[in-house]
């Protein structure tokens, strides 16, 4: 999958120059899902006749126990969105406490519930709850439409 989320940037960065917003509901995001979604159906219509391979990755584990309700949209758990959901997730890490991301993660990814987190952590479980809010809200704001 990192070669589709290279060939979504190769084509971003070869037609960038000719991104026009002709209406008012043409976004950059927009663009790029349009973009994003050619290339991973590129890549299914190239190996639709290899056989498929076993296997998996611990991020791809995380993701299966995301809870369903908060991210509701389908197009969250194809591939590209998912790499594309991972690499923002590794950008915003770095602007969070340790503590604040250990709740996000707990609750969100890992599905456990927040008053079991802030016994964890030595938290109150209303705090869990705003680091997770907080760390969802950041994550919207670095994908926008992509998990809305």
């Amino acid at each position: 999958m990192p070669d589709v989320v290279q060939e979504v940037f190769k084509s971003v960065a070869g037609s960038i120059d000719r991104f026009r917003k002709e209406r008012p509901q043409d976004t950059f995001r927009g663009w790029l899902r349009t973009i994003a979604r050619s290339k991973v159906a590129d890549l299914y219509r190239r190996q639709k006749d290899q056989p498929k391979a076993a296997g998996g990755t611990v991020a791809q584990h995380y993701l299966s126990e995301f809870p369903a309700d908060e991210l509701d949209d389908d197009s969250v758990h194809e591939p590209a969105h998912n790499a594309l959901f991972l690499r923002a997730l590794e950008m915003i890490r770095g602007e969070f406490h340790e503590r604040t991301w250990q709740a996000f993660w707990r609750t969100a990814v890992d599905g456990q519930k927040p008053n079991d987190v802030a016994e964890e952590l030595e938290m109150r479980p209303g705090t869990i709850r705003v680091a997770k809010s907080r760390v969802l809200h950041r994550l919207r704001q670095e994908l926008g439409d992509l998990i809305e």
